[in-house]
């Protein structure tokens, strides 16, 4: 099945799983905007490729990407060592499906009213959900653990208070986040001054990644999934600015690889819709609400059987309970 046929696929079934969208879609001016843009970027990209290459063994191309999706580009090629040849692979766009899923969560989220948010208040997020270990026994065999990932955190808004966690019914305090929040460490300060600009915001993301995971660094991950991995881990994080939320959502719409799941079963048992990404192996899916395009969870399954276990397999699942902003750790909205 070609990629053209692909996407027909999905269309068909988004069509059937999904209602209709209560957001228009993207105007056709704006996908012509983004064509023409794409085109100009290959035609730059490709004119400044020697000198690039000779002086920065790197290649960024956030840009590049983002165009494509939005443009419908059948495929992108992609620089993922230092620009040689063996290390370059062909990755379709975003599907179509996916594109359309995200573009309505994006459009939901920047109808949420804002919430005001003072110096001294907390971010509150409640999750239920598990991950998955691998645990050594005394007969020197491995085996796989489930782990209860199920709490309720509140993190300083600004970073510059202790972090507090409740599991299993004991509190915890961690430390704060100097700086104000990072992208590992994001507080509500640290996304609120995230650029509303989708093609800035994965630029800024995949400079992060190309840190750890990009050419040279022994990463089998990759700039891309993690990427996709870093933004989901944005959003799970409960409590986002609408506008912060809204350029998220359309950043990952601009990553390639990402496609869509008709059927996603949460840890709270909630079905959705996914949008999803396969790496190494295993599927990254985020669990949005097919009425409302509400995110309601994420999870990573299984695609061939592994240590971890059998194709099909969960090995972890995190469910969004509850979230708001807050004035005291242990409050709750």
């Amino acid at each position: 099945m070609n990629l053209e046929q692909r996407e027909q696929v999905e269309r068909e079934q988004a069509s059937r799983t999904l209602p209709p969208a209560p957001y228009p879609d993207p105007a056709p001016e704006r996908v012509a905007a983004r064509r023409a843009h794409f085109l100009s970027e290959v035609d730059r990209h490709a004119r400044s490729r020697p000198s690039r290459l000779a002086s920065r063994p790197r290649v960024r191309w956030g840009l590049l990407l983002g165009t494509a999706v939005a443009a419908g580009a059948a495929v992108v090629v992609l620089s993922l060592g230092s620009g040689s040849p063996d290390t370059a692979r062909t990755v379709p766009p975003a599907s179509a499906a996916s594109v359309r899923l995200l573009e309505r969560a994006a459009l939901a989220a920047a109808t949420t009213p804002r919430t005001t948010v003072r110096a001294g208040q907390y971010s509150y997020v409640k999750t239920v959900g598990h991950t998955s270990v691998l645990s050594e026994t005394t007969a020197g065999e491995m085996e796989l653990l489930r782990e209860d990932e199920s709490m309720e955190r509140w993190t300083s808004v600004d970073g510059s208070k202790p972090t507090m966690q409740r599991k299993g019914g004991s509190d915890s305090l961690l430390p704060g986040t100097a700086g104000g929040g990072n992208l590992n460490a994001p507080t509500y300060i640290f996304l609120a001054a995230l650029p509303a600009d989708p093609d800035a915001l994965l630029e800024q993301i995949r400079d992060d990644a190309e840190k750890n995971h990009g050419a040279g660094s022994g990463s089998t991950t990759g700039p891309d999934q993690e990427a996709f991995v870093t933004i989901g881990d944005l959003l799970r994080n409960g409590v986002t600015p609408p506008k912060t939320t809204a350029a998220l959502y359309r950043a990952a719409a601009l990553i390639p690889g990402v496609g869509i799941v008709p059927d996603a079963v949460d840890a709270a048992g909630r079905h959705g819709v996914a949008v999803a990404r396969t790496h190494d192996g295993e599927r990254t899916e985020w669990i949005f609400d097919k009425s409302t395009a509400r995110l309601l969870g994420e999870r990573t399954v299984l695609v061939e059987d592994n240590a971890w276990g059998r194709a099909g397999t969960a090995v972890t699942s995190v469910a969004l309970i509850d979230s708001g902003i807050v004035d005291e750790a242990g409050q709750t909205p």
